[in-house]
């Protein structure tokens, strides 16, 4: 029997879920490695064998080593039997591969670290919050949202009526994103994404791991 595939990376992270949550769609046992890359002085020097760049997550399974999670997703997708995870309409495969570059480029930044973590992080560990970088990542935010509205239109999620890897990729941003008020507040004001986080959340796999 092969080896069950092992992710080495921090639960907490957003990366790391989302290769968790295409792991638990798909109904593939797995082994969790935690490495903290923000711990003090770093990660763990034998991290560096998994990921030259000291990130996370890294994957392995059997003899195959990767890092960097849209190649891990690919080969989730691929490797194993469940759900497809992809589209099989091409131009809802383009939209699904441009949702998950908005999420990387324009939401993760404002949505998760100039937002969530000042307004939620830094206050739990006794700091302040810097209101300006907050303030000026809500537009930011807010446009990042339309963007990802419009490409949801009507469908239940991103590239169409059966969740893929796009909507694996949103669920964790979004769900420490909601957690601020500024976030709860955004989300609220966009009945669609509203709706889809609604049921993205309510998915097992999302409750489990993102919620």
């Amino acid at each position: 029997m092969q080896a069950r595939p092992i992710i080495y990376g921090a639960r907490y992270s957003v990366y790391v879920r989302g290769v968790l949550l295409a792991l638990a769609e798909k109904g593939v046992a797995h082994d969790v490695v935690e490495v903290d890359v923000f711990a003090e002085g770093g990660p763990p020097r034998e991290h560096f064998a998994r990921h030259p760049f000291g990130k996370i997550p890294a994957f392995a399974h059997g003899d195959l080593r990767l890092y960097e999670t849209p190649a891990i997703l690919r080969y989730v997708y691929e490797a194993f039997e469940g759900p497809s995870l992809q589209p099989g309409d091409v131009r809802e495969r383009a939209q699904m591969i441009q949702a998950i570059a908005i999420l990387d480029n324009y939401a993760y930044r404002p949505w998760l670290w100039d937002i969530y973590v000042e307004r939620v992080s830094i206050p739990k560990r006794g700091g302040i919050p810097d209101e300006q970088k907050i303030a000026e990542a809500l537009p930011k935010a807010e446009l990042a949202a339309t963007a990802l509205e419009a490409i949801l239109g009507d469908r239940s999620f991103v590239a169409g009526e059966a969740i893929s890897l796009a909507d694996l990729h949103a669920a964790p941003m979004l769900g420490y994103f909601g957690k601020a008020p500024e976030g709860a507040a955004l989300i609220e004001r966009h009945a669609r994404l509203k709706a889809w986080w609604r049921r993205l959340s309510e998915r097992k796999s999302v409750a489990e791991i993102c919620v």
